[in-house]
């Protein structure tokens, strides 16, 4: 049992699995702004703009009573939900890359001799293959 615990108390603590737990409580508290933003924000404006409430659509056929607007709201939701996501990402991605200086190409470390076709330092004078003298032209 005591073995049982400490593998629990390792894997429990390693990096990613806390990672993990952080980036799923995060979730959870995103998920509530985003959804806040579409039911309190957004589909308020689209009610004003459509002139009418989607989720109040009902038809009843018999004994059955459909509220197929509730489905439509989901949709509408969904989609805005989607469009918000984007905005979002599309804007933390620009800053991202901002923020990121270009990065330098690096100078070869090595270079072909022009004699033998050897692969050599690319600070090097002579090759060490076939010993031609390498100059400035050829650098």
């Amino acid at each position: 049992m005591k073995t049982f615990l400490k593998e629990f108390k390792e894997f429990a603590m390693q990096g990613n699995v806390m990672d993990m737990a952080v980036g799923i409580i995060i979730g959870g508290a995103f998920t509530a702004i985003v959804n806040s933003l579409v039911n309190d924000i957004l589909n308020p404006l689209l009610g004003l703009v459509v002139g009418k409430d989607f989720s109040r659509l009902t038809a009843d056929i018999g004994d059955v009573h459909f509220a197929y607007g509730n489905f439509i709201m989901a949709v509408i939701n969904f989609i805005l939900i989607a469009l918000v996501l984007f905005c979002i990402i599309r804007a933390l991605n620009k800053l991202g890359s901002l923020r990121k200086a270009p990065e330098e190409e690096a100078a070869p470390a090595t270079r072909i001799c022009p004699y033998c076709k050897s692969e050599i330092p690319a600070d090097a004078t002579r090759c060490p293959h076939c010993t031609s003298e390498l100059g400035a032209e050829t650098a």
